[in-house]
């Protein structure tokens, strides 16, 4: 609130405040270590955040992108994450270089809090049996089938369509289903080849052999 911004401000200006119900001063000696998501320039040009309490702020400013901006840190994160489940007493984990090559490729719109959610619901999984795919957040599930698709998709239009026809989808599909329709189409794209399947698929031949007793592909 503005009237909150005045008090602030000359807290910062003068290193002095009184505590509510004292009547005398006391001096502080304090360091100011601010953060926003809000474009502050625009908020004072709004006439939502004062100027003078703005530019005593800025004095040393960084400016941190978003995780999508930023991927190469994914595998940093995810280690780090990793290490703080262990000190609670998660038992050791690391992701296989498919979890891993996954995570980099989702944009993490709930930025780094989204990502260690992830990372403890692995650690946390983990603890039962081995992870797979299939046990990460609806989420990433959803990013995962959604890029084998369109995988599938550049490979089929190279196909021509005589050799090939790829039949109309129902609006409304299922995931499993979804992914099943997709395993299956890329067989038949690759005449049956498993290990080319998997590469248009962008998965292991372990996890498309798994992925195939499990829908009963033949």
């Amino acid at each position: 609130p503005l009237e909150m911004q005045v008090k602030l401000l000359r807290l910062i200006q003068e290193m002095e405040f009184r505590p509510v119900g004292a009547l005398q001063w006391r001096k502080v000696d304090l360091r100011i270590i601010a953060a926003t998501h809000r474009d502050l320039k625009a908020e004072v040009a709004a006439g939502r955040f004062r100027k003078d309490l703005y530019y005593r702020l800025e004095v040393f400013v960084l400016h941190l992108p978003p995780l999508r901006e930023r991927k190469a840190d994914i595998p940093d994160l995810v280690e780090h994450f990793l290490e703080m489940g262990q000190a609670a007493g998660l038992p050791p984990f690391r992701p296989s270089r498919e979890v891993l090559d996954m995570l980099q490729s989702y944009d993490w719109p709930g930025n780094v809090r989204e990502l260690k959610h992830s990372v403890d619901r692995m650690a946390a999984l983990h603890s039962e049996g081995a992870l797979q795919l299939c046990d990460l957040p609806s989420a990433l599930q959803n990013h995962l089938a959604a890029s084998a698709i369109n995988r599938l998709s550049a490979a089929v239009e190279s196909i021509p369509s005589e050799e090939f026809y790829l039949a109309p989808q129902s609006p409304v599909i299922s995931i499993p289903q979804c992914e099943k329709q997709t395993i299956a189409r890329a067989l038949a794209a690759t005449g049956g080849a498993r290990a080319e399947a998997a590469r248009l698929l962008g998965i292991g031949r372990t996890t498309l052999y798994r992925k195939m007793r499990e829908y009963g592909i033949e």
